[in-house]
C-alpha cells in the first residue's frame, strides 16, 4: 500500500479466515471477521480492540473506533463504498482497475490505521462476494 507514491505497509491476507494483518509505524494490527463475514474487528499487538465494523456486506454499514461511529454505504455493486456524513459522501474506497485490482482510498479525517482497517474490510468483502458469484 502506498501513500503519495511512498510504501507505508503491506496487507497480508489471511489464508484461512476473512481478514489479514499489516504493520504500520512499527505496530502490528490484525483484522478478523466473524464466521458470517458481517462483523470485523481490528486489534493491536497487545490484543486490544482498536476498531469494529458491523453490517458489512449490506448497503449501509458502520465502523466504530475511538468513540466515533463512521457510516458507509455501497455506491456501486461493482466496487465503490462511500464514507458518508448525513447523506453527503465525504470519502470512498473504490476499485480503480478491475484488471489489476488497484484500489484508491480517500477517507479524510480517519487515522491511517483506521483507513487501512476499512480497506481490509472492503477487500475481504469484495473477495467474499467474488467467491460467492463464482460458485
Amino acid at each position: 500500500m502506498t501513500d503519495r507514491g511512498r510504501e507505508i505497509t503491506v496487507w497480508d491476507r489471511s489464508m484461512w479466515k476473512s481478514g489479514g494483518e499489516f504493520e504500520l509505524d512499527g505496530q502490528r494490527f490484525q483484522v478478523r471477521s466473524n464466521a458470517w463475514g458481517n462483523k470485523y474487528t481490528m486489534v493491536d499487538d497487545a490484543g486490544a480492540m482498536v476498531a469494529a465494523a458491523d453490517r458489512v456486506g449490506r448497503k449501509r454499514w458502520t465502523v466504530e473506533a475511538a468513540g466515533q461511529t463512521y457510516h458507509f454505504r455501497r455506491k456501486s455493486f461493482w466496487g465503490e463504498e462511500e464514507l458518508i456524513l448525513g447523506d453527503t459522501p465525504v470519502g470512498s474506497v473504490r476499485k480503480t482497475s478491475f484488471w489489476r485490482g488497484d484500489v484508491a482510498i480517500e477517507l479524510p479525517g480517519l487515522a491511517t490505521a483506521l483507513q487501512l482497517f476499512v480497506f481490509g474490510v472492503v477487500i475481504s468483502m469484495w473477495d467474499a462476494q467474488a467467491a460467492a458469484a463464482g460458485s
